[in-house]
């Protein structure tokens, strides 16, 4: 981003009533909390426990270190905004919180899109699971999406970098976020603005085509499943990955695809807060409390810790 006259953006935050900053400031931080605590759970126990070192398991630790990843990217420097008073962001540090954020939206969604395909393998071809989802093959998967997220977000961020800001620098908004710097720039946006929507679309239709199909497969071979027993326990395999998918698309076709959403800039900063706050909170009990197999290596380990603190 060039300088010219301006050094620094001012992000302006949600609100400058100081009762609704101080909730704002508990809620951010006990949901962070929560977020760093669930998911360094799953992928400590991951790393432990022998059971979870399935595909399944490979991939729900990096989504869990995804989640961490895009919260720290934008909710620590809110919280010490919050508590400082101190709303101003350098150049560099605005263009590296915005280069994290977008990466790790966009890995994030071909991690789904990956992860459908696995169950689409476990529950229609489970015979061939092992051969087909090797641990090479899980490596290159995993690879292939962060790949996919820096093409994805390397020309709009090319572009992003020779806008110029004249006279305003306040960012309307918690964090760098693509939209808000655009608007305040002194430069020609519509062509940087056309590569954001060409970009988001792509993704989004690649990734949910992937996850569509996947899904279509799945109910197809499930209802071909002769007892119900079977049928309740490849739901039951789906179902959460399911409800993540629903939350992460649902809400970012509301961001991009909205057009009033775009327009009304305080209902994109509660969805965008309401993205890097809560969901990265809510995954780890999401897949945690519907599956029985990370239950039981929970309390295995709580009981193996209670053991050794009373040696």
């Amino acid at each position: 981003m060039k300088n010219g006259t301006i050094t620094a953006f001012i992000l302006l935050g949600l609100t400058d009533d100081p009762e609704l900053q101080v909730l704002i400031f508990i809620f951010l931080f006990l949901t962070y909390l929560l977020s760093v605590t669930g998911n360094l759970t799953i992928i400590t126990l991951t790393f432990m426990d022998s059971h979870l070192k399935t595909p399944m398991y490979f991939f729900l630790k990096n989504f869990s270190f995804l989640g961490i990843s895009f919260t720290s990217a934008c909710i620590p420097r809110y919280l010490y905004s919050i508590a400082t008073g101190d709303k101003v962001i350098t150049y560099n540090a605005c263009a590296t919180q915005l280069f994290f954020i977008d990466l790790c939206i966009v890995a994030e969604f071909f991690l789904l899109a990956a992860m459908s395909y696995d169950r689409y393998v476990a529950v229609c071809k489970p015979l061939h699971y092992v051969i087909i989802m090797s641990s090479r093959v899980c490596r290159i998967l995993i690879i292939c999406c962060w790949m996919a997220g820096l093409c994805v977000i390397m020309p709009p961020l090319g572009l992003g970098l020779n806008l110029k800001f004249c006279d305003s620098n306040r960012i309307d908004h918690f964090g760098c976020d693509a939209l808000p710097l655009v608007k305040i720039s002194c430069s020609d946006t519509w062509f940087i603005e056309q590569t954001v929507i060409i970009c988001a679309v792509l993704t989004l239709n690649m990734t949910l085509t992937c996850v569509v199909l996947s899904y279509a497969c799945i109910i197809k071979t499930i209802f071909r499943f002769p007892s119900v027993q079977q049928r309740k326990k490849a739901f039951s395999t789906c179902s959460s990955h399911m409800i993540v998918v629903s939350i992460t698309y649902g809400t970012c076709i509301f961001i991009y695809m909205n057009p009033t959403a775009k327009e009304e800039m305080t209902v994109n900063k509660v969805v965008s807060l309401l993205i890097s706050s809560i969901s990265p909170s809510l995954n780890p009990f999401i897949y945690t409390l519907r599956n029985n197999q990370v239950k039981e290596v929970f309390k295995d380990s709580i009981k193996r810790i209670a053991f050794l603190s009373t040696r």
